[in-house]
């Protein structure tokens, strides 16, 4: 019986040899392989840690500078951060923060380098809408239409679309394109939900152009009663 067994095992050692032999050198490169990614995700997700938070402390500086007033200081931390996390969404937050600041403190002209980074640049939608209406509106004021009305080509999120059917309608009102205006603010108005305060200001654009916003309403249909059967 101790032979049968010995006999056994000895027959298992040799298929595993071979079985080792055979795929030996694949299982080694496959179990080091998956070592290998592990690592590098772990050393990723780390990078990518110290990244926010490195993107984080310049976007608490900007708004330190923003409160304080300091101009220079906030076009520097925001150079800054452009260069070095220009990817992250703290970027994008400092560009419109840095804009404002600057258009606040009566230097427009230097808001449209902030505006125009993230309208180009933003990875987020809603930002990059949001500087894009921004930077048109500075540049109506400047009477720079056609470059006002280039920052509003192109796709936005639908929110933002009754927003900017309502700067066309600024810019090509500033034109003296009164049926062009007229037909961005009537998108603008049937866009924008009847319990926003906004409605009420593209209302005021409406009857300055010839347009009754009462006649944009939807037609309520009203269904005859059927006399009861006695």
């Amino acid at each position: 019986m101790a032979t049968h067994l010995d006999l056994e095992e000895q027959e298992q050692l040799d298929q595993l040899k071979h079985f080792w032999n055979t795929y030996g050198t694949l299982i080694t490169w496959v179990v080091l392989l998956v070592a290998g990614a592990f690592v590098a995700w772990n050393g990723w997700q780390y990078f990518q840690r110290s990244k926010a938070a490195q993107a984080a402390a310049l976007y608490d500086e900007v708004e330190r500078s923003a409160q304080s007033g300091d101009a220079a200081r906030i076009e520097r931390v925001f150079n800054d951060m452009k260069e070095r996390f220009a990817g992250t969404a703290y970027a994008q937050q400092a560009g419109l923060l840095a804009a404002k600041t600057l258009y606040d403190k009566g230097n427009a002209e230097a808001t449209r380098a902030p505006h125009g980074r993230v309208a180009d640049k933003a990875t987020d939608p809603g930002y990059q809408a949001i500087a894009k209406l921004r930077l048109a509106a500075e540049l109506l004021d400047a009477k720079s239409y056609d470059d006002a009305l280039k920052q509003l080509s192109g796709n936005v999120p639908k929110e933002f679309e009754p927003l900017v059917a309502d700067r066309k309608g600024d810019i090509y009102l500033a034109q003296g394109k009164r049926d062009e205006a007229q037909a961005e603010y009537r998108k603008a108005w049937t866009g924008l939900g009847a319990a926003s305060e906004y409605r009420r200001l593209v209302e005021f654009k409406l009857n300055a152009v010839g347009v009754d916003p009462r006649s944009l309403a939807p037609a309520i249909t009203v269904t005859p009663a059927v006399p009861a059967k006695s």
